[in-house]
């Protein structure tokens, strides 16, 4: 919740007049519940996109970062009130990254050109053509986008300010 790369999403969202919401995973920092392997953790993306709906209505971005990324993407796959993604270091290429439904929705995937649980080619892969993903590719980071956040939250800016949402203006947006 308080990772850099959350903080500077949450940046973006907020300069693009999104209202955001962070949430710890069930057993982390100090949230009850013990992790159960992303079966309950997609759970707890379905409460969290729920609180949003119900704090700023609908349409909703849902997205995350590494496990948050994969998570988020499960959880809101086919969901009505989504209307596009964020996933930001997607780990394709771990354990959490099976089994993932590709994005029905517009969605931005920003990925390191040295990430090693999400690369660029495993992640072009998954999406294999999907038309509604667009990737951003940043020169010389790794997972974590260190030294180069700057240019995540240029990408994720860009992205969300070129989105037509259904139901109004930026600042009726919720993430």
């Amino acid at each position: 919740m308080h990772n850099k790369v959350v903080y500077r999403a949450v940046q973006a969202l907020t300069q693009s007049g999104f209202a955001t919401l962070r949430f710890q995973f069930r057993g982390v920092g100090l949230s009850k519940g013990r992790y159960d392997a992303g079966r309950g953790e997609v759970d707890d993306v379905r409460s969290a996109m729920d609180e949003a709906e119900a704090r700023s209505g609908p349409p909703l971005v849902a997205g995350g970062f590494s496990f948050g990324a994969a998570m988020a993407l499960k959880a809101s796959d086919r969901d009505p009130r989504v209307a596009a993604f964020l996933g930001l270091g997607l780990p394709v290429a771990t354990e959490s990254g099976r089994m993932l439904p590709r994005p029905s929705v517009p969605a931005l995937f920003v990925v390191g050109e040295r990430d090693t649980y999400g690369p660029p080619d495993e992640l072009a892969r998954f999406l294999g053509g999907t038309s509604s993903a667009r990737v951003v590719v940043i020169p010389d980071a790794d997972h974590f986008f260190e030294g180069r956040l700057e240019e995540l939250g240029e990408a994720v800016r860009v992205f969300l300010d070129g989105l037509v949402l259904a139901g109004g203006e930026a600042s009726d947006r919720a993430s």
